[in-house]
Parts: structure tokens; C-alpha cells; sequence
């Protein structure tokens, strides 16, 4: 089955969803210059705290699919927004990479590798990951017990193409829990509704009319049951009709699709893609 009518708004997941590596998916171009064409609003998601929305604004570009760079919210917003809402004054240690610590630094934060002026420890996808930055977070958090541990997004692993994948964010955090015995107080990420939130910010939406878009049902699906949300599952990234199958009734997206061009009401393709 497919939707019989355009929603007012659209959130697209990214890798996975729209393309995966260096590749638009089959029929994305189509769905959204179309979507872009009948004036809804179309926004895009992501979890990967790596890159910021203009590394990828210019990756959208580059594939076809030009994105001006407000249409874009990851992790390092929600991150950077979340700790000006509720620590502006912290001293934060950042487990993590150059466009997440560039970004804290631009919005007015001070990081440090001192565990005694620590306020805040922010887990995160960390390519560079080792025991030193494991023990100076042991000893903001555990000896000087002064800091809390806050983490960019839950992804246990980042797939890639052909069915790899690298550890990601949930696993930085848990060796600090392991470590410390603090459990981290806010995930940043999906399935958090704060990143529908950071999409949609600025237009008073129903969401009964805004469709969230991904591959994932426990990130990009999930999130959209808990903000009462419509949610669709392209099977062009993780998770599997069997994956939706084991899921109750409830829990499960509204729509199934093989591509995501399928989103679109039937009768309405382009055929551009």
C-alpha cells in the first residue's frame, strides 16, 4: 500500500533513506523534487555527528539533489541547541570528532581535558576513541563526581555499504557506564523527539499531517510513534519486513516501502529517476 494524498510536510532520514554512500537511492531524486514542486515542506535528519549540515548540503549537491543548508538538521545541532537550553556556562570534555567539537566551540564553549573543571561529558561517534580519553572521563564522572554524561545520539553501530558497519555512539557510552556507574541523563539523537522538533522549528505543523521518513524502526520509525506521527520504512537500509513482522501492531510504521518513490500517491511519479 501506498499513501493516496501528499502530507504537508516531509523528514527524510539520510544514509540509507535518501542515498547510501556515495549514491542516491532509486527514486529519491523524483519524490522529492516533486514534494519541492507542490510547495510541502521538506526537511532531512541525521544521527551522524561527523559532519555538519553544510558537509552535508555539499554531499546532496554534489549527488543532484541541491539542499540549502537550513533544510538540514543532525546531531551536532540538536547537541549544540540542547547544551545552550540547559549547561550555556559548562566546561565540556567531548568524546568526539572535529565538526562536533568546531561546532561547540562556534556556539561559545570552552572544552577541556581537565576531569576537576568538567561539567559535562558528551559521548559521541569517536574514530579516535582510546583509554586516555576513557580515563579522564572516569575522573570527571566518577572521582570528582561533578560532571553528567549526555551522548549525541544511541546508534549502536554506523552501517555501510555492502553490510559493514563501525561502532558507534551507544558504544562510547556504554564503557563510560560500565566504567563509572553514571547512566547517561539525555540522548540527543533519534529516537529523541527533539530532532523533530529542531526539523520542524519555525512552522506550526499538525503533525497528523507530517510524515517521517527512514530505514531504521528503532531511530527514525520510533521517534515518530512518540511524537504521534505518521512514519514510513524504506527497506533500501537496516531494518527488514521480518524486522517490522516481530514488531506489536502499534509499534509498527504506517507505511512499507521498497523504494522511496513508493511514497509518493499513486499516479503522481514524475519519472524523472
Amino acid at each position: 500500500m501506498r499513501p493516496t494524498t501528499f502530507y504537508d510536510a516531509y523528514v527524510f532520514d539520510l544514509d540509507g533513506t535518501i542515498y547510501l554512500g556515495d549514491e542516491l537511492l532509486p527514486g529519491a531524486s523524483d519524490l522529492v523534487q516533486t514534494l519541492r514542486e507542490r510547495g510541502k515542506l521538506v526537511r532531512f535528519l541525521s544521527n551522524n555527528p561527523t559532519r555538519d549540515p553544510a558537509m552535508y548540503a555539499d554531499k546532496l549537491a554534489r549527488l543532484g539533489l541541491p539542499t540549502p543548508v537550513a533544510d538540514i538538521a543532525n546531531t551536532l545541532v540538536t547537541t549544540t541547541r540542547w547544551l545552550g537550553e540547559h549547561h550555556p556556562d559548562a566546561v565540556l570534555f567531548v568524546l568526539g570528532e572535529e565538526p562536533l567539537c568546531r561546532a561547540l566551540r562556534e556556539a561559545g564553549f570552552r572544552l577541556s581535558e581537565d576531569p576537576a573543571e568538567i561539567d559535562v561529558v558528551v559521548a559521541s561517534y569517536d574514530r579516535t576513541f582510546d583509554y586516555r580519553k576513557l580515563q579522564i572521563a572516569f575522573d570527571a564522572l566518577w572521582f570528582h563526581r561533578r560532571a553528567v554524561l549526555i551522548q549525541t545520539n544511541p546508534d549502536r553501530f554506523c552501517p555501510f555499504p555492502g553490510g559493514r558497519g563501525e561502532p558507534d555512539c551507544a558504544a562510547i557510552t556504554a564503557a563510560i557506564e560500565a566504567c563509572t556507574g553514571v547512566t547517561c541523563a539525555v540522548s540527543l539523537g533519534k529516537p529523541s523527539p527533539l530532532m523533530l522538533a529542531e526539523a520542524l522549528r519555525g512552522h506550526d505543523l499538525d503533525p497528523s499531517r507530517c510524515l517521517m521518513v527512514g530505514d531504521r524502526l528503532h531511530t527514525d520509525i520510533q521517534m515518530a510513534l512518540d511524537a504521534g506521527m505518521d512514519s514510513a520504512l524504506v527497506l533500501t537500509g537496516e531494518s527488514t519486513r521480518d524486522d517490522v513482522a516481530a514488531r506489536p501492531p502499534d509499534q509498527r510504521p504506517t507505511w512499507v516501502v521498497e523504494r522511496i518513490d513508493h511514497l509518493l500517491p499513486e499516479g503522481r511519479t514524475n519519472q524523472r529517476s
